[in-house]
């Protein structure tokens, strides 16, 4: 990038909001994917107005941006994949109202998810979108990819709480979608088209967010199984029963051997698969449901079904799934792919049985937890990197994963997007005309493909 470009930048955030440093290039050219391309400059706006006068600019050279907040997505979707400028959004991270009449709340893309939730409780009032890394990724980066979390369940996922959104077009225009209302159908969802995009339509300045009143009382039980099918089977005849979880989280057998020592119980020795349920509601109601969950693992097979008494033991259930991911440095693998297909509620036996089937044909360790109550497994297939021939064999087994979430009827992606690492994927999912329109789309919205070019579609 010419250095003329780089001052005339510099002098719309100012030179401390803008670094050319090797360093500081190298912190910023990654995210949680792993994948790793230096950008030409990073800078940091604290207005949609600067982002907007940055954007003009990029439109004008043809100079890639890069939206970025906090690098926690898994798919690739922040990485400057053809050089370019990053715009860093972390410190646009003011919370400018909370409105308690209207349950909203609005926002700027750089705050924290986490005091997001904290500052709608102490109102009394609920946002529940629960990404795993709630307590470092930003409430942009969620508009961006869509993400879901343990309560999507019950709650939906980020989509379902996003009233309004001020966004910055590739052009450099600022356009406004949806409404402060709690309705409105006037013209076309451009917030809903936004939300999930990728930054690859526009990068968002401001987030009205929609929240709800905070639940009276949580209910938490942990649940164990000897084998895996009559813990999803659990799962299924909970909505079977009209019972609605706020969470219900699925523990793998290979996961159990991972955790079995952290759980904070004298288990029974031949535990193969674990449930962490969890319901919410007014006061009275908790125990009436916990009594239909209680009922379910009990007709399912449960080996052990144990409610917590205090939050204190709710949370040390919930450790016990948290502490998944760095146990399974106990199986001896150096490197991880993780996955989040999604698959319908039924099909869950079935996509675990191709699962084991696949790790068999290719010589490779599969272990799978998640969602269970909508579909959304995390499946991580394990490996060590120094290994060539092991990638590839990593490369067909994610292809096959792929294919076989599809055939049963699922997504690729139920909450962590495309970015990068699904495109040569896509095409498995979305149909040619639903590409041509998407393809459309991207060209009305970004004319020169500047803005995170290299993603999503092939």
């Amino acid at each position: 990038m010419k250095r003329a470009l780089i001052k005339r930048i510099a002098k719309i955030v100012g030179s401390d909001h803008l670094s050319v440093d090797p360093a500081d290039l190298a912190c910023y050219s990654y995210d949680a994917s792993g994948l790793s391309v230096k950008p030409e400059a990073v800078v940091f706006p604290h207005t949609a107005q600067a982002v907007s006068d940055i954007l003009t600019i990029a439109n004008r050279e043809r100079i890639p941006v890069y939206p970025r907040g906090a690098g926690t997505g898994t798919t690739g979707a922040a990485v400057p994949a053809g050089g370019g400028i990053v715009v860093c959004l972390s410190k646009m991270d003011r919370i400018k109202t909370i409105d308690q009449c209207e349950l909203s709340m609005v926002v700027e893309p750089g705050v924290i998810t986490r005091k997001v939730q904290t500052l709608a409780e102490e109102k009394g009032l609920f946002y529940p979108p629960d990404p795993a890394s709630l307590g470092f990724c930003t409430i942009g980066g969620n508009v961006n990819t869509g993400a879901g979390g343990a309560r999507a369940v019950k709650y939906g996922v980020t989509r379902d709480y996003i009233r309004a959104l001020e966004v910055v077009l590739p052009t450099g225009k600022i356009m406004r979608t949806g409404t402060t209302t709690a309705k409105g159908v006037v013209g076309y969802d451009l917030t809903r088209l936004m939300v999930g995009s990728e930054g690859t339509l526009g990068i968002v300045t401001e987030i009205t967010l929609k929240l709800i009143p905070l639940p009276e009382e949580v209910g938490t039980c942990l649940c164990l199984f000897s084998d895996e099918v009559s813990a999803l089977h659990a799962v299924t005849s909970f909505f079977q029963a009209g019972l609605l979880p706020r969470a219900a989280e699925f523990i793998d057998s290979l996961s159990m051997q991972c955790i079995r020592d952290n759980i904070p119980l004298d288990i029974h020795g031949s535990a193969k698969s674990m449930l962490l349920v969890e319901v919410d509601g007014f006061k009275e109601s908790i125990s009436r449901q916990m009594d239909m969950v209680r009922d379910c693992c009990k007709e399912s097979g449960a080996l052990l079904i144990r409610k917590a008494e205090t939050k204190r033991e709710a949370d040390a259930f919930w450790q016990v799934r948290r502490s998944l991911s760095p146990a399974m440095k106990k199986l001896g693998f150096d490197a991880k792919i993780s996955e989040d297909i999604c698959v319908p509620r039924g099909r869950l036996p079935d996509i675990l049985k191709v699962l084991r089937e696949i790790a068999a044909k290719n010589d490779v360790t599969i272990l799978s937890f998640g969602h269970a109550g909508d579909g959304n497994l995390h499946v991580n297939i394990l490996f060590n990197e120094g290994q060539g021939p092991q990638r590839d064999k990593v490369n067909k087994t994610v292809a096959s994963i792929m294919e076989a979430t599809v055939r049963l009827g699922g997504t690729i992606s139920g909450e962590h997007g495309v970015g990068l690492t699904k495109m040569p994927f896509i095409g498995l999912e979305i149909d040619e005309v639903q590409m041509d329109t998407m393809k459309a789309i991207k060209r009305i919205f970004d004319p020169n493909n500047i803005l995170n070019p290299h993603k999503v579609f092939p």
